[in-house]
C-alpha cells in the first residue's frame, strides 16, 4: 500500500494538497465569521461570538480533512502517466476552481439576489427546469474546469504557475490551521471550566 502511494504521490505533494483543501474552507469560514462577528456578540456576547467562530474554525477543520481525503483520493484516477507533481497541480487547480463555484453559489443566496423574471418564467414553461439548471451550470461550470486541466495536462508552464501559487497560498493556509488550533483550546476550556 504504501509504495502504491509513494508512486502516486510524495509526502510533500499530499501536505501542499491538503493546504490547498484547507485554504479556500477556511478563507470563506474567516469572512463568514467576520461578517456575523458583530450582530452575534449584540446577541449575546462576545465570549458567545467568539465561541461561534471557534466552532466555525473547527468545522472547517474537518471539512478540509474530508475533502482532502475525496481529492487524495480522486488522484489515483489521474494517470500515472503524468508526474506527482502535475497530480498535485491539477487536483490543486480543480478543487480551487470548484470552491470557486461553491463560494459563488452561497454568495448568491448571502446576498439575497434573485434570477430575473423572464428567466424564471422560462423556466416554468418548460417541463423540466431543474434538468434546464442542471444543464445551465454544466454548461457554464464544466469548461471552468476542463480548460485549466487541459493546460495543467499539457504545459509544464501552467504546472509551474500552479506550483508557484501553492507556494505562496501554503503559507497563509498553515495559519489558518493555527487559528483551528486556537479554535480547539477555545472550544476545550469554554466548555471544561
Amino acid at each position: 500500500m504504501t509504495h502504491f502511494l509513494a508512486q502516486r504521490y510524495s509526502k510533500q505533494g499530499l501536505w501542499s494538497l491538503f493546504l490547498m483543501c484547507a485554504f479556500p474552507l477556511h478563507a470563506w469560514t474567516l469572512i463568514l465569521v467576520f461578517r456575523d462577528l458583530s450582530w452575534m456578540a449584540e446577541r449575546t456576547n462576545f465570549g458567545d461570538a467568539l465561541g461561534v467562530a471557534a466552532y466555525a474554525m473547527l468545522f472547517a477543520f474537518i471539512e478540509s480533512l474530508i475533502l482532502f481525503i475525496v481529492m487524495a483520493l480522486l488522484g489515483f484516477l489521474v494517470s500515472t502517466v503524468w508526474d506527482k507533481d502535475r497530480r498535485v497541480a491539477l487536483l490543486t487547480v480543480l478543487f480551487l476552481i470548484a470552491s470557486l463555484w461553491s463560494m459563488l453559489s452561497q454568495l448568491y443566496f448571502l446576498a439575497n439576489l434573485q434570477a430575473p423574471d423572464w428567466f424564471l418564467s422560462l423556466l416554468a414553461q418548460n417541463g423540466h427546469p431543474v434538468r434546464v439548471l442542471y444543464a445551465l451550470a454544466f454548461v457554464v461550470i464544466a469548461p471552468t474546469l476542463a480548460l485549466p486541466a487541459w493546460f495543467i495536462l499539457r504545459s509544464e508552464k501552467a504546472v509551474k504557475s500552479i506550483q508557484a501559487l501553492i507556494e505562496r497560498l501554503s503559507l497563509l493556509s498553515a495559519f489558518y490551521l493555527f487559528f483551528d488550533v486556537l479554535g480547539l483550546v477555545f472550544v476545550i476550556v469554554r466548555n471544561v471550566w
